[in-house]
């Protein structure tokens, strides 16, 4: 390499700036890298290579005038061009990528809308939250930075901001945009390591993980209240959906008409509304036909189960406070919900695999891939048990009586 490479000087370089010619010259630096100084001296950084060996034809590229790109600039583009001939890329074409990535950047904007778009929109049923988590804690203030420019500072500070009111969010935050970045710079559209050292703890805190089951005095005291007009029409339907199937509010939530047969009676909730991204199917137990029906009368024409869909955050909130509403001590969520559905059917006898498939959990090991039962019968005979059971701890013995006769 030496006494073959780096033969230009800034002296020289200066000397031939500028300078009148006769003709057209050009004076090597080695290894490709060369300048042409045209007749009325100015002076291009030229490299030319080859691709396929000698026989090819020779291409020449222009990398820049000096002294815009200087002696070091100009050598390192050298090394590039270089570099990318080893893997076998034509240089002429990644420098025009480059140049083009430079002057119109992958903003954060960018990036994080591109994730929404090519993954979250399938993927996660939850996409609409996270697009307004991310239009109200990110975008405003770093949304239209390069997303290689924003530096883990930039980050904190919207996590900080958010976790002053919200440290949980905050964490939730941090995990989904990561994940955004991870899927960017896999898929080759922008790359940042600026998350990659961060952890719920260092930006917020950990979702606690519940133990909150309703005993069986609280259960029919819920129940009793989807009846009693407690509750405006949309939550009161809501609720005694969750405490029926288990289900996860989103589920309940998204639902539509079209998830529902009423001849045979199933539901069937979208893999894009299941946190599992899997399929849901839950049959509907006689009991509560009828108030579907009623539903259907209610909102067939919207298209919607519940005939519209509430914001995520303004159903969680209302859920928070049902307690206070029906006297009971202890908060509780409508995810506990969930809990005292599972507990209560195992303990009442119900298969286990039946209870996991009914809250919408996927199977374990070799059985998801193996088993594709749904046990529909299995699973309406649970629900059927359920609802008397909760008939029992609300008081409603004539409904147990009427449902008995029916058999």
């Amino acid at each position: 390499m030496a006494g073959s490479t780096n033969k230009l000087s800034d002296k020289k370089l200066k000397n031939l700036l500028n300078s009148d010619r006769e003709k057209e010259e050009n004076f090597a630096d080695g290894d490709g890298l060369s300048v042409r100084v045209s007749r009325s001296g100015v002076v291009s950084w030229v490299f030319s290579y080859r691709i396929g060996g000698r026989a090819s034809r020779l291409e020449r590229l222009k990398l820049g005038n000096y002294p815009d790109m200087s002696l070091k600039l100009a050598r390192e583009r050298r090394e590039q061009c270089r570099a990318w001939l080893a893997e076998g890329k034509a240089p002429k074409h990644q420098l025009n990528a480059t140049v083009q990535e430079t002057l119109k950047p992958v903003t954060v904007s960018d990036a994080l809308k591109y994730w929404i778009k090519e993954y979250a929109t399938e993927h996660r049923a939850n996409v609409v939250r996270h697009q307004a988590q991310l239009e109200k804690h990110i975008y405003p203030y770093i949304g239209s930075l390069p997303l290689s420019m924003c530096e883990t500072h930039h980050w904190l500070e919207c996590f900080d901001r958010t976790k002053q009111d919200s440290p949980v969010a905050a964490g939730y935050i941090l995990q989904m945009c990561k994940q955004a970045l991870k899927f960017c710079r896999v898929r080759r559209y922008a790359t940042s390591n600026a998350l990659d050292d961060l952890t719920i703890q260092s930006v917020g805190k950990k979702q606690e993980v519940g133990d909150r089951e309703h005993d069986d005095d609280e259960i029919g005291d819920i129940w009793r209240s989807c009846t009693e007009k407690k509750f405006k029409p949309y939550s009161a339907a809501l609720l005694r959906l969750l405490v029926v199937f288990g289900c996860r509010s989103q589920e309940a939530r998204l639902s539509r008409w079209d998830e529902w047969d009423l001849k045979k009676w199933i539901w069937t909730v979208p893999k894009e509304h299941s946190k599992g991204g899997v399929k849901i199917l839950r049959p509907v137990p006689e009991a509560l036909r009828s108030f579907i029906e009623t539903l259907h009368q209610q909102h067939k024409d919207s298209g919607l189960l519940l005939g519209e869909i509430k914001e995520s955050s303004n159903v969680s909130q209302w859920g928070r406070g049902i307690y206070k509403r029906l006297g009971h001590k202890t908060p509780w969520s409508l995810h506990d919900l969930r809990r005292t559905f599972s507990t209560t059917l195992n303990n009442l006898g119900i298969a286990p695999h039946v209870v996991e498939q009914l809250l919408g959990h996927t199977m374990p090991g070799v059985m998801a891939v193996y088993n594709k039962s749904q046990y529909l019968p299995e699973k309406l005979d649970a629900l059927n048990i359920w609802m008397e059971r909760l008939d029992v701890l609300a008081g409603n013995h004539e409904n147990i009586i009427l449902l008995q006769v029916k058999k």
